[in-house]
């Protein structure tokens, strides 16, 4: 990752991931010379989600996002996905904590079912 508003992003996602879920496992997957820092997933019973930084965008991708009410409309990519939903981020603004909050215990809460 470079250091840029989407690194300043992610650290954002990654604190709001914990405030939502208290002792979350966080990890980073699938390192390769292209990125070899991995992605950032978080779990609790299951996987929870993962942060992907493009060149344009941090994206949020929810392992069972279809199944996660979305009342506020957090969920704008991968709508068409049959089991995952995503949010892509294209700047800092485009976060919505409180939701983005809300919508990562919905998610946590579906792996404890």
């Amino acid at each position: 990752m470079s250091d840029d508003w989407r690194d300043d992003l992610v650290r954002t996602v990654r604190d709001l991931v914990h405030e939502a879920v208290p002792g979350v496992d966080e990890e980073a997957k699938w390192k390769k010379a292209s990125n070899p820092d991995g992605v950032p997933t978080f779990s609790r019973s299951g996987l929870i989600c993962t942060v992907e930084t493009y060149k344009d965008k941090v994206k949020v991708t929810f392992a069972k996002g279809a199944s996660v009410p979305d009342p506020t409309s957090v969920f704008n990519a991968s709508l068409d996905a049959g089991t995952r939903r995503a949010v892509d981020l294209f700047g800092p603004d485009d976060l919505r904590a409180d939701d983005f909050v809300a919508v990562v215990k919905a998610a946590a809460a579906l792996n404890e079912a």
